[in-house]
């Protein structure tokens, strides 16, 4: 079990990080919330402990960010006892839970294990009409024949998928799929749409362009 600590106190980032190396998971910690964004980019992990107030981008951001790219990966929030409206922004911008400080240790071990338990029971499939995502292998399938996809191609098709039947502008899809600081356009991103259409028109699935707004991908039926 995978844990990213995002802590800017050195004195409980470490507390934290002994505890949970204890109970045998590896924990990655960081201190502001660039690096955080950078990590949850380019490693794979499988729970992140979150503090709000911290160096660079917050909390907040963190997450907003994560979520863009259409990840699900379980977030718990670190908070302070009385910032009730940070735990409620929190939860709206995309984290799963939260944790009061100062907290029991058992509880936030107990929570994280919860956290991942319900995140690693979700389908390793993406499925709309005839058209299929692995998501651990990378692969498309239409009606079971593999297709081949590049690897921005399938970036953009895994978002357009995640958010089935739901409008996502360029930008959105941008900020989805590139690496914090990376360069795509607007134009580039019509360029990947098209080429998708092609190669899923078999599949009884349309990316529909909504003017003025983005793409939705949806059954060809609907």
């Amino acid at each position: 079990m995978h844990v990213l600590l995002v802590e800017d106190d050195a004195v409980l980032a470490d507390g934290i990080a002994r505890i949970l190396r204890a109970q045998d998971m590896a924990v990655d910690v960081v201190n502001n919330g660039n690096d955080a964004d950078s990590v949850l980019i380019r490693s794979e992990i499988a729970v992140m402990v979150l503090d709000i107030g911290l160096p660079g981008i917050d909390g907040f951001e963190v997450v907003r960010r994560l979520r863009a790219r259409g990840s699900s990966l379980p977030v718990l929030l670190l908070t302070a006892r009385d910032a009730i409206q940070d735990r409620v922004h929190g939860l709206e911008v995309g984290a799963d839970d939260y944790l009061v400080k100062p907290f029991a240790t058992p509880e936030l071990v107990a929570r994280l294990k919860a956290l991942v338990r319900r995140s690693t029971a979700k389908p390793a499939e993406l499925q709309v009409g005839g058209l299929s995502l692995d998501m651990f292998a990378k692969r498309v399938r239409i009606n079971d024949q593999p297709i081949e996809l590049s690897v921005r191609e399938w970036a953009v098709l895994e978002y357009l998928i995640q958010q089935a039947s739901r409008v996502v502008s360029k930008q959105q899809i941008i900020d989805a799929i590139l690496p914090w600081g990376e360069n795509l356009t607007l134009n580039a991103v019509e360029v990947y749409v098209s080429r998708i259409r092609l190669k899923i028109a078999n599949a009884g699935v349309v990316i529909r362009t909504i003017r003025g707004f983005g793409y939705m991908l949806e059954k060809a039926d609907e």
